[in-house]
Order: structure tokens, then C-alpha cells, then sequence
């Protein structure tokens, strides 16, 4: 799989911008600032409908403007795909596939299988749950584009399970059933959609596990060896999880089981307590968890080591998905940068971000986009000067 073309129109800094591009590797050098990296982001956007850097859409449109568009034509085996996304702070966005228009924004996930290599990637490992959570539902949605729909109707419960959990605290104290009968509804609702959100995440890490094993042992010979396991709050989901075994029927008894004993604690507080949104991807190096007890370096191998993982079951199932490296070699010491540019070189298309040409491994064949800056009334990146040449001779 290969982008052959990208377009841009008010997403971040960029204005206006298209960029034809082609299989094999390129690096878009420009110094911090340029826009190089809203490039991969847009990117980033088309393959998981989430941005790497930011949690909500409105900093993607460019000031002033009152939507972002990026169109991509995405090469898979042949066969051409137009992919168009319209994104609009705080109504629904808008989605084309061949320029038909879709039903919902999600149709489009599958499209684009993509995997970006970032520095906000050390958040993966010393970072909150939720880093981690949105890492293992990114790459579920990339595998299966049907976990999207899952996770958004799991989190349309969460909110109005949460809002009827403040009130209903009241109601209680009242003697009034009807509000304690409607939250009886809406536990069968989250653990119905919650134990299919598990499932997905349980069998994504029951996979994931020697892949992240192996790739953290090319990444630090010398260093303990990593392990991930899903955690839950509720112990027969992590049980089951730890053995590799359970499904969604299982889990969604063990919620509504959980959901009961947990009722006062919730009412107590007014949030949810069970469910999906609580849960973590542990990552351990020997006997201790990476988060605080890991070093810089660890850290790092640790943060690659998942996304090499999720490199290698996208592969396995049919196709190389495109390779995102986001100013990450500037990141990482020789030997990390090494291995790295070893899984790029057999990767079907690689695009880079780089401030400078040292950050690119030396015996590189790569085409290379230099990023400009003009002047206009506005100060902000408006003109892409491409030049593209292999081999090119560093000055």
C-alpha cells in the first residue's frame, strides 16, 4: 500500500498544498515550524480519525477557516482509492470514498493502514492509561474498521450512564425507583457494548505479546526482556485476559457482575467505575512495570518495540501498511536508529519528517520534499517546493 497523492486545504498551518507522491522512501526536511509535521498528522488523521498530538479536532483547522479537508489516493495492489475527509470543530465530519459520499465519517477507516513512529510516543510508556488505551483501539480499528463503530457506541453509554449516575444518587435517598430501574437498562447497555470492546482488545494483546517481545529483544539485546498483559479492574476479565482465553459473552456477565457490586460506590461518587474505560495495557521489563521504573533508553525501545509490533501484524495480514516516522530519528541513539531503518527498508513506503539531513540514515536512497517558507499577509506556510532527487549528495 502507497499514498500516491496528498492534498491539504486549511488543516493546520497549510492553506493549500498537494503533493504527488510515490512508493520507496521520502523525507520531508524543513526546519521546526515549517508544517512537515502537520503532513504526517493529516495522514495520521485519514488512517484512525484521531490525531497524534491533540484530543479534539478544532486545532486542525486553520485559523479562520471553518473546516480542514485531506483528500489522499491511496495504491492498493493495484487498485486506486480517492479517500476524502472533511473535519468540522464540533459537528460531525464529512467523508467521500471515490468522491461518493459515505455515511459516517468511520466508512473510510481501512482505507489508509498506516503506522506513525513519533516522540509523543514515549507516552505510551510513561503516560496515562488512556495512552495506552487509544494505542490498542487505534491499531484494533486499523485491523478490524468494525471496532470503530463499537467504541463509539460504548462511549455514547459511558456518557449518559455517567450523567444518570449524578442524579440518580438523589433520587435514591428519595425512594425513587424509576431512575434506579432506568440504570439498571443502562448497565446491560455498557456491559453489552464494553464486553465486545475487551474482547477486541484481549485478542489484539494475545497477538501483539510475542511480537512486542521479539522487537524490544532486536531494540535492546542487553536489556530485560518486555512483556505486555491486559489489566482490568474486574478479576475475571484480567484472569481470563492473562490465559488468553475468555469472549465477549464471558466478559459482559463479568460487567454486569461487577457493575452490581460496584452500584453504591458509584451512586457515592457520581462516575462510572467498571467498564473498558478503566482498563490498561501493562508494560513490563523482567519483574518490575516500565512506567517509573524504566530508563530513558528502555522507555524508548519499550515505546518502538509497540509500534514495531503493530508494524508486523498489519504486515502479516496482507500488504505493508505506510510507514510514519515523525522527526523520531532525531530521538534515538545508533543503534535504535539502525533498527528502525531496517524495517523502512523493506517497507513498501516510508515517509519521513526531518529538521535536518543528519537525522536520516546516511546510506539512504530517498526523495526528498524541502518545505519553504514565504511571505504573504498572513506569515504561515503557503508554497511546498518540491525537489525530488535519489541519491542526493548531502552538502
Amino acid at each position: 500500500m502507497y499514498i500516491r497523492n496528498l492534498a491539504l486545504t486549511d488543516f493546520r498551518s497549510w492553506a493549500r498544498v498537494e503533493i504527488d507522491l510515490a512508493p520507496g522512501r521520502t523525507v520531508f526536511v524543513a526546519p521546526n515550524g515549517f508544517g512537515k509535521t502537520n503532513i504526517v498528522e493529516a495522514l495520521w488523521y485519514s488512517s484512525t480519525l484521531g490525531s497524534h498530538r491533540v484530543g479534539t479536532d478544532a486545532p486542525l483547522i486553520r485559523a479562520g477557516a471553518q473546516r480542514a479537508v485531506v483528500s489522499t489516493i491511496v495504491v492498493n495492489d493495484g487498485r486506486e482509492l480517492a479517500v476524502d475527509l472533511e473535519i468540522n470543530a464540533g459537528r460531525a465530519n464529512k467523508a467521500r470514498l471515490n468522491r461518493s459520499p459515505v455515511r459516517s465519517a468511520r466508512e473510510i477507516l481501512g482505507a489508509l493502514r498506516a503506522v506513525l513512529f513519533a516522540p509523543e510516543d514515549l507516552a505510551l510508556v510513561r503516560g496515562d492509561p488512556s495512552e495506552r488505551r487509544r494505542y490498542l483501539d487505534e491499531l484494533a480499528t486499523t485491523r478490524r474498521p468494525q471496532v470503530a463503530a463499537i467504541r463509539a457506541d460504548y462511549e455514547k453509554v459511558l456518557k449518559q450512564r455517567t450523567a444518570l449516575l449524578k442524579s440518580a444518587a438523589g433520587a435514591r435517598y428519595r425512594g425513587d425507583r424509576s431512575m434506579l430501574d432506568t440504570l439498571d437498562v443502562w448497565d446491560g447497555h455498557l456491559a453489552a457494548h464494553g464486553s465486545r470492546l475487551i474482547a477486541a482488545r484481549v485478542g489484539l494483546v494475545n497477538q501483539l505479546a510475542p511480537e512486542v517481545e521479539k522487537a524490544y529483544q532486536l531494540l535492546a539485546p542487553a536489556s530485560r526482556p518486555a512483556a505486555i498483559r491486559y489489566r482490568s479492574g474486574v478479576e475475571l476479565v484480567e484472569s481470563e485476559a492473562a490465559a488468553g482465553t475468555g469472549n465477549a459473552e464471558l466478559f459482559e456477565a463479568a460487567l454486569l457482575d461487577a457493575l452490581a457490586r460496584r452500584r453504591d460506590a458509584e451512586l457515592e461518587r457520581g462516575v462510572c467505575l467498571v467498564g473498558p474505560h478503566r482498563d490498561d495495557l501493562e508494560l513490563r521489563l523482567g519483574d518490575q512495570v516500565a512506567k517509573g521504573f524504566a530508563s530513558h533508553g528502555e522507555s524508548w525501545s519499550m515505546a518502538l518495540a509497540l509500534r514495531l509490533a503493530a508494524y508486523e501484524l498489519l504486515r502479516a495480514e496482507g500488504g505493508d501498511p505506510v510507514l510514519l516516522l515523525d522527526d523520531v530519528f532525531a530521538e534515538l541513539d545508533s543503534a535504535r536508529r539502525q533498527a528502525l531503518a531496517n524495517v523502512a527498508a523493506s517497507a513498501e513506503q516510508v515517509l519521513v519528517t526531518a529538521a535536518v539531513h543528519e537525522d536520516i540514515p546516511q546510506d539512504w536512497d530517498a526523495d526528498k520534499i524541502e518545505i519553504t517558507m514565504t511571505d504573504d499577509d498572513t506569515g504561515r506556510i503557503s508554497q511546498v517546493q518540491a525537489r525530488t532527487r535519489a541519491n542526493e549528495d548531502r552538502q
